[in-house]
């Protein structure tokens, strides 16, 4: 009989049997569009080719990966060491949610054999051929700075050593590709200026991008520590969550700054109150993403409490990816493919399927399961400083 290691031993929690049951629901969902087609499970067409899959899998997935760039440029190129134990999990929280974009992608396809076709076949005038060659460059790089974590964890090291050694090249070679991947997402859409919605199209999506992705980064690296200090029962470092916390007012008040002035210069300020349903989301995206965080986290003693931090991250998170969803499918007006009339005057809707919604959740399920088995059986985290707090109340 094989008796294992009470560190080796698996515990199947509930949580633990609900998101295996979610990635096998999502496996077989998967199996049974690669057999007969994306159609019988999606609700996707030539007129919504875009759905829940991009919105969710792609445009959040890669937004809530931010932290990885922002703590290898804060260790790496800033140099500030203090940051080090919130550095390996960000960058497997972002080794994860590019693998998981990259896994969704597959799915959403329509020929998903061919994904590995953008690196013979270059449209050099299409932002997805610099999104994906910054996709997979950036999961090469990510996958090298985790590389020491895992040979610790079987005991390689020398090699662990060896790969450390060159490992801050590569960790500046990440924030680079991730800068121009974040931003890059933005840049697609810049193609829509008569679809997309003007409280959202702007020449600066990009940038607005890029500055909504910190935010993201700072947010998820809070989420990710406080989350996995209450699992798996170990002191949160509150005093750098609190700077961090810090700097989260500073770029979402430059993020709306930016926004309204753009709007403000374009002449499009008349959209605020006049867009019906449009106007509705767009203001709760900014109450919810921005003006809520602005005021939360410039009170000192929200940025100290452990469950205040967590109620602001999760906050923040919610009206961030409520944006990502408008500028990728609520504020998108959709024509009919056949006559070329906006949706409104066809019968052509989207409504997502809930095979769609389950492809998505076994996969966000996978990755919250691998990092679950990643922080259990690899040194992950750092041993906790004096200043560090265990997760409590107010």
């Amino acid at each position: 009989n094989l008796t294992l290691h009470p560190r080796t031993r698996l515990s199947f929690s509930p949580l633990v049997w609900v998101l295996l049951a979610l990635m096998g629901i999502a496996v077989v969902v998967a199996l049974i569009r690669y057999a007969i087609g994306i159609g019988p499970i999606s609700d996707l067409s030539d007129s919504y080719p875009w759905g829940f899959w991009i919105s969710f899998d792609l445009y959040t997935g890669v937004a809530i990966s931010s932290g990885g760039f922002l703590m290898a440029g804060t260790v790496y190129i800033l140099q500030i060491k203090e940051f080090k134990p919130l550095l390996r999990p960000s960058v497997l929280t972002a080794f994860l949610g590019y693998i998981m974009v990259a896994v969704a992608l597959l799915v959403d396809l329509g020929h998903p054999e061919r994904i590995w076709y953008i690196m013979i076949h270059w449209n050099h005038t299409s932002v997805l051929l610099e999104i994906g060659i910054c996709v997979m460059s950036y999961l090469t790089v990510l996958a090298i700075e985790f590389a020491p974590v895992v040979f610790e964890g079987v005991k390689w090291q020398k090699l662990a050593h060896f790969v450390h050694k060159f490992i801050m090249p590569f960790g500046i070679l990440g924030v680079v590709l991730s800068t121009l991947h974040q931003s890059s997402l933005g840049s697609l859409m810049l193609i829509e200026p008569a679809k997309l919605h003007p409280l959202w199209w702007t020449p600066i999506l990009p940038i607005l991008f890029f500055t909504s992705a910190v935010s993201i980064g700072l947010a998820m690296i809070i989420l990710e520590s406080s989350l996995s200090a209450r699992y798996f029962k170990r002191g949160l470092e509150t005093h750098l969550l609190d700077k961090l916390a810090r700097a989260i007012p500073v770029v979402l008040a430059v993020y709306l700054v930016l926004k309204f002035g753009e709007l403000a210069w374009a002449g499009d300020l008349g959209y605020l109150f006049t867009s019906g349903l449009k106007s509705g989301l767009f203001w709760a995206e900014i109450l919810i993403s921005s003006v809520f965080p602005i005021t939360w986290f410039s009170i000192k003693m929200n940025r100290q409490n452990p469950n205040r931090l967590l109620l602001g991250a999760i906050i923040l998170l919610l009206g961030m990816i409520l944006n990502r969803f408008n500028v990728s499918w609520f504020a998108v007006e959709h024509y009919d493919s056949l006559f070329h009339v906006p949706t409104f005057m066809s019968n052509v809707k989207y409504i997502p399927t809930l095979t769609e919604v389950l492809v998505s959740l076994g996969i966000f399920s996978a990755g919250i399961l691998a990092f679950g088995l990643a922080a259990k059986y690899l040194p992950i985290f750092e041993p906790v400083s004096q200043e560090a707090h265990t997760p409590g109340g107010d």
